[in-house]
């Protein structure tokens, strides 16, 4: 998964985005409000992890933006203050849970799969495609009942074309959803090339055969 920590404590900060690495995610990190602000509006996240004091503005203001654009993406709400009225304005504005500080990071990390499992999975653990079923708990994946063993990479990968099946995802997007900042050092993208060749082998006819490619422009997933 891709995530946002808008979060303007450094330790804190550091803390979850080491926490979150852990299972191999991707993490980019906005010190204040006017690099949340940034980042939401260029690119997409699975979830934004968003403090409401953001040194330079209020959290609230960019949880605004991202719903009135309409963005696809699951937000927690972070806040050292624990008052009912700045819970209850952070889920009115749109923000899919809230948490507290002082909080544990396995308590972070649950409240992120929950938010998860209800937005971009439909409340379930189990993503299905046809003949592909993917257990997103376990981050195990089966075709036709038979398991596949996937590195990280190519996990993340499938994961990332099922969720935006029929769209077009250029090397860039796939590129950055898989490397985030990181990507910005790379000369060239033939690694993405490789990473989906190496996916289609592994998904065999039956799975593979979804992975298109839209010359000039990327990939798509998407049935015949």
């Amino acid at each position: 998964m891709k995530y946002l920590i808008a979060e303007d404590e450094f330790d804190l900060q550091q803390s979850i985005v080491k926490y979150l690495n852990r299972d191999g995610n991707v993490c980019e990190v906005a010190s204040n409000f006017e690099e949340a602000s940034e980042k939401t509006a260029l690119y997409d996240y699975d979830v934004i992890i968003l403090d409401i004091n953001l040194i330079t503005g209020s959290g609230l203001d960019v949880l605004k933006t991202i719903k009135k654009e309409k963005k696809h993406v699951g937000v927690i709400i972070v806040s050292a203050n624990n008052s009912l009225t700045d819970k209850l304005e952070g889920l009115n504005f749109g923000a899919d849970d809230y948490i507290t500080k002082p909080f544990h990071l396995a308590e972070l990390n649950a409240r992120i799969t929950a938010v998860l499992r209800r937005g971009k999975f439909g409340g379930n653990d189990i993503l299905e495609y046809n003949e592909i079923s993917i257990n997103t708990k376990s981050r195990t994946v089966f075709i036709k009942g038979k398991d596949i063993a996937l590195t990280r990479k190519e996990y993340d990968l499938l994961v990332f074309f099922i969720s935006n099946k029929g769209r077009v995802l250029s090397k860039e997007i796939i590129a950055e959803h898989l490397w985030g900042d990181n990507s910005d050092l790379l000369d060239n993208f033939d690694f993405i090339y490789v990473h989906i060749n190496n996916l289609r082998k592994k998904l065999t006819i039956e799975g593979s055969k979804y992975i298109k490619t839209a010359y000039g422009s990327g990939y798509k997933f998407i049935e015949d």
